[in-house]
Parts: C-alpha cells; structure tokens; sequence
C-alpha cells in the first residue's frame, strides 16, 4: 500500500520551504533548490503545524522546539544523533565532537556529520546549529550562506553583524 505524502509550502527570508508529511506526522521539512518543480499542495494537519512553526520561527515569535510529530525514516544511529540535535537550544552552537560525546560515541564525529548532513527536517532538527570543532561554519544542506543567516537570525553575533543575507 503506497503512503500518501501530505505537501504544503512557505516562502522564507531564505527561500522557498516545503513541508512534507505523512498521515503519521513530519516527514521532511527542506529548502527547495531554484530548479526543483512545486508541486500542488496537498497539506493536512502536520504540514499546517509545521508551518505555523516555521512563520513563528522566522517571525522570532518561537524561541523553543517544535510540537509537532514527526514520521523520520532513517537508520538507528541517525535518529539518535538527531534527537540529540534537538536538545540545542535556540542560540547557540555545538561542535560535531560535541554531539559525539553526548551519544557517548566519541570517535564517531565522521559518522554524527554525516548523520547531521541526512537530517530530514531542517529548522526544526537545527542541524544549523553544529559547527566545526574550531568554529567553523562547516556544511549544511540549504547552503553556507543560510547556515550563517539562520545563526544570525537566532543572535548568534559571532558570525558577523551585517544586514542579514544569504550573499
């Protein structure tokens, strides 16, 4: 039996956000790249929470994690590095040796970036907020410049001062 998947979309600061969902909960919520086709919206009650998060978020009405269920696909260590990704609160920034030691995985930074790189629900799950061991602003999936811009908008003054932008 084919999972019917529930689709809405919301245009950001940053771009152009789809939210997509299943009949159990959140299933993606993504950047969607300049060449990618919108498809027709097809939301349900998680697509709408979500998106009702997500204006908050970028409106600084919500400064806490999200509410809504989620429906992750992914294997057992992805979803333990990302329910730890979770717990980093609005703000601030934490190392991948730091989530790392917090599995209690200490050797596995490779493992936990790559694991951070496979999140399926940005913003949310802040894989934004994992930085290089040095301070390095290190990949992210929407891109450098969003990781930066996500940073500042949480009042992260380390990465600079300037007007907002992803450029």
């Amino acid at each position: 039996m084919k999972t019917t998947i529930f689709r809405d979309y919301i245009e950001s600061p940053i771009g152009l956000i789809v939210v997509e969902a299943t009949s159990k909960g959140v299933s993606s919520i993504r950047f969607l790249d300049e060449n990618e086709e919108v498809l027709n919206d097809l939301p349900n009650p998680h697509t709408l929470e979500a998106i009702e998060w997500i204006d908050q978020y970028f409106n600084g009405e919500s400064k806490l994690g999200f509410e809504f269920p989620l429906d992750l696909q992914g294997t057992t260590f992805q979803k333990t590095v990302w329910k730890e990704l979770c717990k980093i609160k609005y703000g601030t920034v934490v190392s991948y040796l730091d989530i790392s030691e917090r599995i209690g995985n200490p050797k596995a930074i490779r493992a936990v970036g790559a694991a951070n790189g496979q999140n399926p629900i940005a913003l949310a799950i802040p894989c934004h907020r994992v930085i290089g061991s040095d301070g390095s602003l290190t990949g992210y999936a929407g891109g450098i410049g969003r990781k930066k811009w996500l940073l500042q908008h949480e009042g992260h003054t380390k990465y600079g001062h300037e007007q907002l932008s992803m450029f």
